[in-house]
């Protein structure tokens, strides 16, 4: 089991600061949880198994993140592992008076044969809020991945799209020691408006898909592309970037058409890619 996490948080940031470290192994051609540390407000639920692949929900039980806080999220899949997780909600990001805006960080390793599959519901920044979220994830060459985020505006019915304060995002991906694909922004609407023309325009939804998998071709690409091209209200590219490696980007003006871009890709890779339409996440 190696060494047990020790909890050495001061008690003035219990529930603010917190880390999560989950690892999972191939035993017996199952997936299992070989090893589970949370701190409140961050949760393991309940794992279950889908055809050997282990699914999880990781949770926030707070009511969101505030200036100041600091989640830290690392996953480890072993080789022959299968795992698929999902966030249980949104996370919301709030206002605040701290000087330092919200953190949130993620690390992903998959080793040589893991197969990792995230599917992450938005992030929603309310107005005034500030976020800092990166990203990190380091998947074998012979590794498979499947990821999909997601950001709104804001709190769209409540007439706050884009009034939060500030979002700095980075997603890394590395293939054995090399990066092959970085996604680097930061919104600041008070002083360069993302709905202007040419940015996001009329867009309050965003998100994008990533497949690393030897049955990703130029042809896969294609054919999500067009399907995509067929969706009422989207905006959708997505292309071959390398060999095993497509990436999709999305962007619409409202949930319905977000939502269907999102089960497409999935859907799509789950049954040409992967080869197992039932890889979905239980909740």
């Amino acid at each position: 089991m190696g060494n047990v996490p020790v909890d050495r948080r001061a008690a003035a940031v219990v529930g603010r600061h917190a880390r999560l470290e989950v690892a999972f192994e191939c035993r017996a051609g199952r997936t299992v949880l070989a090893r589970a540390y949370a701190e409140p407000p961050l949760r393991i639920g309940r794992t279950f198994d889908i055809d050997g692949a282990a699914s999880v929900l990781l949770v926030c039980a707070a009511p969101g993140v505030f200036p100041g806080d600091c989640l830290h999220l690392q996953v480890t899949v072993g080789g022959g592992a299968r795992v698929l997780l999902a966030s249980q909600s949104a996370l919301q990001v709030h206002p605040g008076d701290g000087p330092e805006p919200a953190h949130v960080r993620h690390e992903y390793t998959v080793a040589e044969g893991g197969e990792l599959h995230c599917q992450w519901d938005p992030v929603i920044p309310f107005a005034g809020a500030r976020l800092v979220q990166q990203f990190d994830l380091q998947v074998a060459r012979g590794s498979r991945l499947y990821w999909s985020d997601a950001l709104m505006a804001g709190r769209v019915s409540r007439g706050e799209a884009w009034r939060f304060e500030s979002i700095e995002h980075e997603l890394r991906l590395l293939v054995g020691s090399s990066l092959r694909y970085l996604e680097r922004y930061s919104l600041a609407p008070a002083s360069r408006r993302p709905g202007d023309p040419w940015m996001a325009g009329d867009a309050r939804y965003a998100g994008s898909a990533i497949v690393h998998h030897e049955a990703a071709t130029a042809d896969l690409a294609e054919h999500v592309h067009r399907r995509l091209a067929d969706v009422e209200g989207l905006a959708a590219a997505v292309d071959l970037v390398e060999p095993r490696l497509m990436i999709a980007r999305v962007l619409a003006a409202s949930g319905p058409p977000f939502a269907r871009a999102r089960s497409i890709v999935r859907g799509v890779t789950l049954d040409s890619v992967f080869r197992n339409p039932r890889l979905v996440v239980r909740r």
